[in-house]
């Protein structure tokens, strides 16, 4: 799009053509010389010589040879200059058009001068080859498609459809991947008529070979009969192809992005090329410049995002030999290298590439924004007609101005003469409820060293700021045109490191700046009311009242340590202490913020890496909280920050462990920590089991309360218990000590089947069943292992299928056959496991560093084992099984996934019923455990 490189012409008219003239070269450089990429008269000169003594079917072979051969060299010439200069993108996709020139232009000549040779051709034989789209732009990643339109004067003949399959065959035989149409000028200009995809295509035809005469004339009247008519419908037609592909791709800002199609990508570009072609005739993007459209300096921008993208994308067809346009996160550690980005201080080449290619992404859509208001301006995009109709224009305050119902500035000198205006404008959108006009962004983002220490220190601004975030009921707008334009990186400086910056692992779908947007735009959300019914503990928590300005202001800060060696949540700590005070908080506020930040996933860790059942989990949490102000602030953090992730990483389960934290919690801070007593839980749960088995006589009942040790009645609902009692009391009626009873329901309000097992207790079980859930493809989510005083085990697991959901009832039936066949030995599940427990390609791109802990201080009576590294299908039989091969009883495991990541954490005693105190005890553990990962690692071919 920028320096638009001309047509390869052919010499003549005639479709015979005489003589062998070289390719034209094209406008602008190629990556290296012409001939290395495609040597013309070379190529033409050995054709014409094996003409002379070759019938048609042998000749045509050898063209593909040859252009075959020349394909290869060129390509390999083109890969070759651009790994030395990995940034040269405009000069590649030049280089790539002028090979595809080369083997197109001589696959015709070949096809019109010995293979259909044509002595005196009428006036209807006439054939002009025109390359369209991409191809026609001459821009052209190593794997595009090639493009074409065969242009005939009338309707096809014998003669022109004959040459038009030899040359397509030839051009398929090089494995090209070419898209082709044969119209004549008529069909052109009424199929364009027609659909706004053609009419684009034709937008950027350029002659490649053939009659000249015919493709000048298709030129002519696209001009007059096409391009001149609908330009606002065009306009309109290309802007809402772009909102579908919006909508399809998702938001500028998810970390696996489609270069080409998404937010930000080179189709944006595309478009807006498209319409300024289509408006103002130009052939290059520089051309705006001198019609007002652009300033130099946002020509500049647009050409050097383009170049950036084109060479990421170039990148990624050369890395997988193919037209690759997700970038997804093995493809982004190959790009990176390719690029030259190496490792800094606590960041990985990768993040510091991501993080350059999401700031080209904004810029992309500063620079659409720019040009769609002075397409406002000049008409050419319509308002909405309802809006049109029924928009009652806002009271604005003086110094402001309407354009085209976007908020604008009436005196510029005027405007930055108070720099507080800078942020003033933003409340003013907020309160008006109207965009910025891109007029008045272009001002402020050229005056952004106005915001000075001393603004940053004025009372006034920083009231301006904290209002944008608590007044207006939708911070999250403000927040994200700030960002885009800088304002909040010059007003919190803090936060620049953070703008753009990628978090380079499965869990996080946005950047870090964007999910603190989002995050913040969850809290607003819940104050509108609209989670009443998905969040009702945080709902009546807010309800209630907290302290929104420390709410807002952790939430703001709470990831802004990111991106250094050290813990983020401590370095985060560390300038939200420097920060608060700034923004105008008080002592005991700024405080409070900085415990927030410091302890932000505190709650988190908790509910999803810990046994929440324990009383010594819920005692050690209350503690570290203190109150229940801080327990409502952490709660609402918690639940926007893990919500704030991605779209789909919020689910029940999370949200069930959490209410059930925090309602402990809340009950040991208002009530006393011997609210927590196991003996009352006991008594109360029993009680509850009476209650749901009103059939059952006392003697069973008794039986029943009394077999269990006080850890089964803390740690299951009274579903489960009932379940457990009627599976025993099956199993004592059927005698059999090989056995085993299974269970499963839907656990909708954990978003999760609960799988229930009863048999007789014997080493090693409880990794059996794991093994066998891992072998239906179950994941496991939680599990609970109880042995009973008299033999038997009872053990639930909490599973979800692939995609994170209970699984259908329909398939319940199915899955316990399976397991049954696991459990009793006709299925070995180390053997069975050796296929299925793989890494996907995608994922091994990912360093998780294997961290194993022992706690004997986060549970009464069990060591907590936490082993924290990359998760896989096969990894907790793994460490089950090493653990039990190590005579380690396993009361209970608690999964918590984070993408590639799994914190596994296992309730254990030894074979005596102990903790493991002893520090070889726990060494000589986990070598074994290490062992048992790495091999594990191994064989999944991390």
């Amino acid at each position: 799009m920028t320096q638009l490189p001309v047509a390869s012409p052919a010499q003549d008219s005639d479709p015979a053509h005489q003589g062998t003239p070289p390719l034209a070269p094209v406008k602008g450089p190629l990556i290296c010389a012409a001939d290395k990429i495609f040597d013309a008269a070379a190529i033409h000169e050995q054709i014409a010589a094996a003409a002379k003594d070759m019938e048609a079917a042998a000749l045509r072979a050898e063209v593909v040879r040859l252009l075959r051969e020349a394909n290869k060299e060129g390509r390999a010439a083109i890969a070759e200059a651009f790994t030395a200069a990995p940034f040269a993108a405009r000069a590649l996709t030049q280089s790539y058009s002028h090979l595809t020139d080369g083997l197109v232009t001589t696959a015709f000549r070949a096809a019109t001068q010995f293979l259909h040779p044509l002595a005196n051709p009428t006036q209807g034989e006439r054939i002009a080859v025109m390359a369209v789209g991409g191809y026609g732009r001459a821009e052209m990643a190593p794997f595009s498609d090639v493009d074409l339109l065969f242009l005939t004067p009338y309707k096809i003949t014998a003669w022109a459809e004959s040459v038009i399959e030899s040359m397509l065959y030839m051009l398929w035989d090089l494995r090209l991947k070419v898209g082709h149409s044969s119209r004549t000028i008529k069909d052109c200009i009424r199929l364009g008529a027609e659909d706004y995809t053609i009419r684009t295509a034709m937008l950027e035809h350029r002659f490649l070979s053939g009659d000249a005469d015919l493709a000048q004339e298709l030129d002519n009247r696209l001009r007059s009969d096409l391009f001149s008519k609908d330009a606002r419908e065009f306009v309109e037609a290309k802007l809402a192809e772009r909102d579908e592909r919006h909508l399809k791709q998702g938001e500028r800002y998810m970390v696996e992005p489609n270069v080409k199609e998404g937010k930000g990508g080179l189709r944006d570009l595309q478009s807006l090329f498209w319409i300024s072609k289509y408006l103002y005739q130009v052939q290059d993007v520089a051309e705006l410049v001198p019609l007002g459209l652009f300033s130099r300096e946002e020509f500049e921008f647009f050409a050097e995002a383009e170049n950036f993208l084109w060479a990421v994308r170039s990148h990624m067809h050369l890395a997988t030999g193919r037209a690759t346009e997700q970038l997804t996160f093995d493809l982004q550690v190959e790009v990176a290298e390719r690029m030259g980005y190496q490792d800094r201080a606590g960041r990985r080449g990768v993040e510091v590439f991501m993080q350059d290619y999401f700031r080209k992404a904004t810029q992309v859509g500063d620079i659409t924004r720019i040009f769609l208001t002075k397409l406002e301006a000049s008409q050419q995009k319509g308002e909405p007609l309802l809006e049109r109709i029924f928009r009652r224009r806002p009271k604005i305050k003086p110094g402001y101005k309407v354009v085209h119902n976007r908020l604008d500035i009436v005196d510029p000198e005027e405007f930055l003469a108070d720099k507080l205006n800078l942020l003033r404008i933003f409340e003013e959108g907020l309160r008006t409820g109207m965009l910025i006009h891109p007029d008045a962004m272009r001002l402020v983002t050229a005056n952004l060293d106005l915001i000075d220490d001393e603004m940053r220190a004025n009372k006034e601004a920083c009231r301006i700021f904290l209002d944008l975030l608590l007044k207006h009921g939708n911070p999250e707008r403000a927040l994200r045109r700030m960002n885009e334009l800088g304002v909040l990186s010059a007003f919190l400086p803090e936060f620049e490191p953070i703008v753009a910056m990628m978090q380079f692992n499965m869990y996080h779908s946005y950047t870090v700046d964007e999910h603190t947007i989002q995050v913040i735009s969850n809290f607003a959300s819940i104050e509108r009311g609209e989670l009443e019914d998905e969040l009702p503990v945080s709902s009546e928590v807010l309800r209630k009242g907290v302290n929104r300005k420390v709410l807002m202001v952790a939430m703001l800060l709470h990831d802004i340590g990111k991106g250094r060696e050290q813990d983020h949540s401590i370095l985060g700590a560390q300038i939200a202490r420097k920060v608060a005070p700034r923004l105008g908080l008080n002592k005991s506020d700024s405080e409070t913020v900085e415990w927030l930040v410091r302890y932000h996933l505190l709650m988190s860790d908790m509910a999803q890496k810990r046994d929440i059942a324990d009383p010594r989990t819920v005692r050690g949490f209350a503690k570290a909280v203190q109150s229940v102000k801080r327990l409502d602030l952490l709660l609402l953090l918690t639940v926007c920050d893990i919500r704030g992730v991605g779209p789909h990483t919020w689910n029940n389960w999370k949200a069930a462990l959490l209410r059930s934290l925090y309602n402990q919690t809340r009950r040991a801070l208002e009530d006393g920590m011997e609210a927590l007593n196991r003996e009352h839980r006991g008594t109360a749960a029993k009680k509850r089991l009476r209650t749901a088995l009103p059939d059952w006589t006392k003697s069973d009942l008794k039986r029943e309360t009394s077999r269990h040790y006080p850890p089964y009645w803390q740690g299951l609902h009274v579903t489960a218990h009932v379940d457990f009692a009627e599976m025993l009391r099956e199993l004592e009626e059927i005698g059999d000590p090989g056995e085993v009873i299974i269970r499963m329901h839907p656990d909708e309000d954990r978003d999760a089947t609960r799988a229930c097992f009863a048999m007789a207790d014997h080493p090693g079980i409880f990794a059996r069943m794991v093994g066998a859930l891992a072998l239906v493809g179950a994941n496991v989510v939680d599990a609970r292992s109880y042995t009973t005083k008299d033999g038997y085990v009872t053990d639930a697991f909490w599973i979800q299928d692939a995609e994170g959901h209970p699984y259908e009832a329909s398939r319940l039936p199915r899955l316990t056959q399976m397991i049954l066949k696991t459990l009793k030995g006709e299925v070995i599940a180390r053997e069975a496991l050796v296929s299925r427990d793989k890494i996907k390609k995608r994922e091994k791109a990912f360093n998780v560093p294997t961290h194993i802990t022992f706690d004997n201080e986060g549970s009464e009576i069990y060591t907590i084992i936490e082993v924290d590294t990359r998760d896989r299908a096969g990894l907790l039989y793994d460490l089950a099984r090493t653990l039990a091969d190590a005579n380690v009883y396993i009361a209970n495991a608690v999964i918590a996934t984070y993408g590639e990541q799994v914190v596994d954490s296992f309730y254990v005693k030894d074979m005596f019923g102990l903790k493991y105190h002893s520090e070889s005890k726990q060494k000589t553990l986990e070598r074994k455990l290490r062992e048992a990962i790495s091999a594990g690692a191994k064989r999944a071919g991390s």
